[in-house]
């Protein structure tokens, strides 16, 4: 009997050891190939298979102990996807936590105001920092893609700084901006008065849109709503150079020409009533308020002072006066 007591205290002795050396071994640091290397964990991956990616990676990781560790932390199957970041110093615990809790490295994009979305492609296929499963696809092939019931995503991207786990897709980025676009776009919708000339919130979208290309000042967005609204009104052409400038596309040198403004395009507001079939470019969230909420003003023409700010007008003479003034360096 003693014989068995004694053999139960070397087990107990022995598991206290081991439970003690396990404890030990969670807090020390996990050595590393580098001061600090970023690793990825796939989607879908089993905490295994997440080990032998860290290990791979240059982490040096006991994939037995840290499947026990898990377990016994109860966060076997917590594990996030994502790329991750580790330094001298981390610990089989705190790898854990983070990967458990899904601390990854985040990147980040910024969508301005005002920018086309060939502009905006052109940033995320340069981006570093996210997979790139656009490239070579057409911006119908992306609509089809992510399943929109679009024809274009022009002014369809809500600009915006977003932020994003390395090595996301941009497909997954173009659809959070869309999503984000469409929620400002139907409160904005939802919030419009009665009797303003829109038949739909694509309307108040493409109108947004123009305001965003003729003005940058907080002051003048309503004033310049209130100019086209009130053109729409009257059936007069909206007449505005950033439409025309859109329909000519990659053949626009800079310089705007009469020649320009006198060459249809579905476009071109001098030669075409109403709005461009189009948003052309993607509007910020003041200028899609500016179009529903007009300045209470009858001008129907404006012109650039040259210092950012614009003169508006109610006639013609006014207006010619007011070119002559600031465009012409007349008195």
């Amino acid at each position: 009997m003693r014989l068995v007591f004694r053999l139960v205290a070397l087990l107990l002795i022995a598991a206290i050891g081991l439970a003690a050396s396990f404890v030990w071994w969670t807090q020390q640091p996990i050595e590393v190939s580098e001061n600090a290397l970023e690793f990825r964990v796939m989607p879908g991956s089993s905490l295994r298979a997440a080990v032998r990616q860290m290990n791979e990676a240059g982490l040096s990781v006991d994939a037995d102990l840290f499947v026990l560790l898990a377990r016994w932390q109860g966060k076997s199957g917590a594990i996030k996807p994502g790329t991750y970041g580790t330094s001298v110093g981390e610990t089989p615990l705190s790898l854990l936590e983070k990967l458990a809790s899904g601390k990854v490295i985040q990147a980040s994009i910024t969508l301005v105001e005002g920018w086309t979305f060939r502009q905006f492609r052109a940033r995320l296929d340069a981006h570093p920092a996210l997979r790139h499963d656009t490239l070579g696809m057409s911006e119908a092939q992306i609509i089809a893609r992510l399943g929109l019931p679009l024809s274009s995503l022009e002014g369809r991207l809500f600009p915006d700084t977003y932020l994003f786990d390395k090595e996301s897709s941009d497909l997954e980025l173009i659809a959070r901006a869309v999503a984000s676009m469409q929620a400002r776009l139907d409160e904005t919708w939802s919030q419009r008065p009665a009797g303003l000339p829109y038949k739909t919130a694509d309307d108040v979208l493409t109108m947004a849109s123009i305001i965003e290309k003729e003005t940058g000042r907080e002051e003048d967005r309503a004033h310049v709503a209130a100019v086209f609204v009130n053109r729409l009104r009257i059936g007069m052409r909206l007449q505005t150079d950033p439409t025309v400038i859109y329909g000519l596309g990659e053949a626009f040198d800079g310089n705007l020409r009469k020649i320009h403004l006198q060459t249809d395009t579905p476009y071109n507001t001098y030669t075409r009533a109403g709005l461009p079939p189009t948003p052309i470019a993607m509007p910020g969230l003041a200028s899609l308020r500016a179009a529903i909420s007009p300045a209470d003003s009858t001008a129907i023409y404006f012109v650039a002072r040259g210092d950012g700010t614009s003169q508006f007008s109610r006639t013609l003479d006014e207006h010619n006066r007011a070119v002559n003034r600031y465009q012409r360096g007349g008195k």
